[in-house]
């Protein structure tokens, strides 16, 4: 095995390689190799309620950000996102907090989070929140 391999492994993750049965809120993170500029997720799992019918809204979620020093640990962010599904909350404010989140827990010099919400009633809805300066 590698150093970097043994540094990874070694790192005290509370969800990677462990059985997790619920969601979290706590977005790990790990030391981002130099060379890695931008990272990108995108999912197609994201749901939270409506705050006033309480019924529920699916998303595309498109997460973008610049890391300063840490990166997100993948399996984190699924618990994370899926912390939201009993969640009440239109899509700007989720998406406005998903970024804020993602920033904080990255130090990210830059954040753009894009929900695009399944289409209901006819209208279709994209949201996008940023935080810091675009590159």
């Amino acid at each position: 095995m590698g150093k970097r391999e043994t540094e990874i492994n070694n790192a005290p993750f509370k969800a990677l390689g462990k059985l997790v049965s619920g969601p979290s809120r706590e977005l790990e993170t790990f030391a981002a190799p130099k060379q890695v500029t931008s990272v990108a997720f995108t999912s197609q799992e994201l749901t939270c309620n409506c705050p006033i019918t309480n019924q529920p809204d699916f998303y595309n979620i498109e997460i973008y950000y610049h890391p300063v020093g840490l990166c997100l640990e993948s399996k984190s962010l699924k618990l994370y996102l899926w912390s939201f599904r009993n969640e009440a909350m239109f899509a700007e404010t989720l998406s406005s907090a998903i970024a804020e989140d993602i920033s904080a827990a990255t130090r990210a010099d830059y954040c753009r989070v894009t929900l695009k919400q399944q289409v209901r009633g006819g209208l279709s809805l994209e949201v996008v929140a940023e935080r810091g300066r675009r590159i």
